[in-house]
């Protein structure tokens, strides 16, 4: 018999554990070599994992919700009768038929040793340190914690019957909090009580990428000591070069012509005077970035929020940039990014005037070290210099604000690098020699 070990793949440089979304495939049913058998979601988009070898599944680790680290073994596969028509297929199948229904024991029947017990306060029963940070995490009680029945040893609290618990879970329980470790960083001030009116208010439980990105965010705050910079640019210019040469644009290189993609190669070539800033920091080292990989921030029609990347921005023109952000945006929308289209930025821009916003104060894109936020476009009276003397004139007007890593981005740094972007887009043909396209 040859048995191979199906394991869950690596899925990209960051990604180190992957939750299963569903099995296609159960023990005993015959796969072949790149069929898929295992749907898989990490912290980036999902996946669909195929088999390696041709042959029948014998055994099955892991179930659907179960969090899986890279390189652990999800299945057995019996690849030895590689079958040749349906009926070695089916003889394969019958003789797994046993071991099917003794997995699908294992997985579904706890010991009945450890029955349920009802909801009771025991102060000695054994609570591990990894289940108390779940309980930090889910804002979970001790109370609740211990009315939760455990299927370890002696009826240990295990992972999964925690997470088994949150799947069902309504509103908590009216009681203490898990009180926080020595080691936790958190503020010792209490958690404010929410009113909950039962009948009026509802529940709405974060789906998978809301959880994902409030995990993010909330790492990134705790990590990076952020500061955020402003400056107003007036891109009078640059509009009145779009107006003009949108149509054009659009039969030259059969793309919409949008902001986004100018806003990119400003960035861009911004980044390549002040390489500083396309950098990550690792421990006590600054990893300084040659590429220049440009994620642009994007509402996906669910409300949540994801970060394509553009590639080597600074060795693209404006067309192939332009094109590029036009795919990732509609890919965006319909769900169909790939998992390298959404990896190694190395710097972050999010348009936050496409829904009106004046200004912004992003949160940093880890690992990254900086951020910018790209406000809303006015038009307003401006006093500007002329050859006549000061004078005032209607300006398409808009804010900047650059969020950075005072870790190893100063102010030096991060204000001058703010203010090439804006100059750049106040300077327009610095960009595309005389304004072509």
């Amino acid at each position: 018999m040859s048995i191979i070990e199906f394991k869950m793949p690596k899925m990209g440089e960051s990604i180190t554990e992957a939750t299963i979304i569903s099995w296609l495939k159960s023990v005993g049913d015959y796969v072949e070599a790149d069929e898929t058998i295992i749907e898989v979601a990490t912290d980036k988009v999902d996946n669909d994992v195929p088999s390696p070898v041709s042959g029948i599944i014998t055994e099955i680790h892991f179930q659907k919700d179960d969090v899986v680290e890279v390189g652990t073994v999800l299945a057995l596969i019996d690849s030895s009768q590689v079958s040749d028509g349906s009926q070695q297929i089916l003889t394969k199948v019958e003789n797994s038929q046993e071991i099917s229904k003794k997995a699908e024991v294992i997985s579904n029947t706890k010991p009945e040793t450890h029955n349920p017990k009802p909801a009771t306060h025991n102060s000695d029963a054994f609570i591990s340190p990894l289940i108390i940070s779940i309980a930090q995490k889910e804002n979970l009680s001790i109370e609740e914690l211990q009315s939760i029945p455990g299927s370890g040893a002696e009826g240990r609290l295990q992972k999964r019957d925690v997470f088994n618990y949150l799947k069902n879970r309504k509103y908590p329980l009216k009681s203490n909090p898990i009180p926080e470790t020595r080691n936790s960083q958190s503020s010792s001030y209490p958690k404010p009580k929410i009113n909950f009116v039962e009948g009026k208010d509802h529940i709405v439980e974060m789906d998978r990428m809301r959880k994902m990105i409030a995990d993010h965010m909330v790492y990134s705050k705790q990590t990076s000591p952020h500061v955020t910079s402003y400056i107003e640019v007036d891109v009078t210019n640059l509009v009145n070069w779009r107006d003009e040469n949108k149509d054009k644009f659009q039969q030259k290189y059969n793309e919409k012509l949008t902001f986004t993609p100018v806003f990119i190669l400003a960035v861009a070539k911004a980044i390549q005077d002040f390489p500083m800033i396309n950098v990550s920091v690792d421990e006590k080292n600054i990893i300084v970035h040659k590429d220049i990989n440009i994620g642009m921030a994007t509402a996906l029609p669910s409300g949540n929020l994801i970060v394509p990347v553009v590639k080597n921005a600074n060795e693209k023109e404006l067309g192939a940039i332009a094109k590029e952000v036009n795919y990732l945006a509609e890919a965006s929308r319909n769900n169909k990014l790939k998992l390298e289209e959404i990896q190694g930025s190395t710097f972050t821009i999010s348009n936050v005037g496409t829904f009106g916003s004046l200004m912004g104060t992003p949160i940093i894109n880890q690992p990254e070290v900086a951020i910018l936020a790209l406000g809303i476009i006015k038009k307003r009276p401006e006093v500007i210099t002329t050859s006549k003397g000061d004078e005032i004139a209607i300006r398409s007007m808009m804010f900047l604000s650059l969020s950075f890593d005072h870790r190893v981005v100063d102010g030096f740094l991060g204000g001058s690098f703010l203010r090439k972007v804006g100059d750049y887009l106040e300077q327009f043909s610095s960009l595309t020699p005389e304004g072509n396209i």
